[in-house]
């Protein structure tokens, strides 16, 4: 259920504290992201799991960097901005997408990318990873951030 081109990542997690911060908007798709970094989270054998629900998608980094401040391993960010008829579609992706590399970057913990920004909302339902989804956006952002956290971890 991914992208033509992306890659198949083993991932283990065991022993791996995680943070899912995950926001409010737009219901439906919000589930199926949940729903597809809590089924990665299981395959990966994580048993500490937080889900903290975001008032939205600009709230993440903020709430991400707190996590990763307080020893979590990981930390997945799952949201979803859709472009409207102002330019609030492009301050909030801009601003969460930098904060979101500058948390991952200042703290040194994995941050799952899981915000989907996009046209309209079949686009987001698309990646949504529900049973009609060609993507799972949510799987995905976990098993990159555990993959790194891996990584991370062979430099000792």
């Amino acid at each position: 259920m991914s992208t033509p081109g992306a890659p198949t990542l083993f991932v283990d997690g065991a022993g791996a504290r995680v943070a899912v911060i995950a926001s409010r908007w737009h219901t439906e798709v919000m589930d199926g992201l949940i729903a597809g970094a809590e089924g990665a989270l299981k395959d990966a054998n994580v048993d500490d799991v937080t889900l903290i629900r975001a008032p939205g998608s600009f709230e993440l980094p903020i709430l991400c960097q707190a996590y990763a401040r307080q020893g979590f391993d990981a930390v997945i960010a799952l949201g979803v901005i859709i472009r409207g008829d102002t330019p609030h579609f492009e301050y909030v992706s801009a601003s969460a997408t930098d904060g979101l590399t500058r948390v991952a970057l200042d703290t040194g913990v994995p941050i799952g990318f899981g915000l989907l920004t996009c046209d309209d909302e079949d686009q987001a339902l698309e990646r949504a990873g529900l049973p009609d989804s060609q993507e799972d956006k949510g799987r995905e952002a976990v098993e990159a951030a555990l993959s790194t956290w891996n990584l991370l971890r062979t430099l000792g």
